[in-house]
């Protein structure tokens, strides 16, 4: 029960994300507007806005689907790491016009919940591994 509700937690942050930067809120605007001004990659706004909502829509999707939800927890890791530096190594800050920091503490919350899925999944994330990487084979 624990890796389902902290699968909605990460989903019902992301999903209600979604309508703010799919429509280019003045949130999501003035974001992705400061990392674009401060990296100089023009791609950041709007395009990183879309990208960044397409990869939130994913992990929400793949975090329902059983055999799928350490890698929606691992894309979510992703993205909220990308975020949380973001917020703490750039211009953007913590404080998004005036939220008190909302945005950035939902983060925190998101990849916290995110590591925790994966600490609760350890033999799925060891099939996924056992899948991805060679096995070692004996030269002749």
């Amino acid at each position: 029960y624990i890796k389902w509700a902290l699968s909605a937690y990460i989903a019902l942050v992301f999903i209600q994300s979604l309508f703010f930067k799919f429509t280019g809120s003045v949130e999501s605007v003035y974001i992705f507007s400061t990392l674009r001004d401060w990296s100089g990659i023009t791609l950041f706004e709007p395009a990183g806005r879309w990208v960044i909502g397409t990869c939130e829509l994913i992990a929400s999707i793949l975090l329902f689907v059983p055999r799928m939800r350490s890698l929606g927890a691992a894309m979510a890791i992703g993205i909220m790491t990308g975020a949380i530096y973001f917020h703490l190594f750039t211009p953007l800050g913590t404080n998004i016009l005036g939220d008190g920091g909302e945005l950035f503490t939902l983060a925190c919350g998101v990849w916290i919940s995110g590591w925790i899925i994966l600490l609760l999944s350890t033999g799925e994330v060891m099939d996924w591994l056992a899948y991805l990487l060679p096995r070692p084979t004996l030269a002749r």
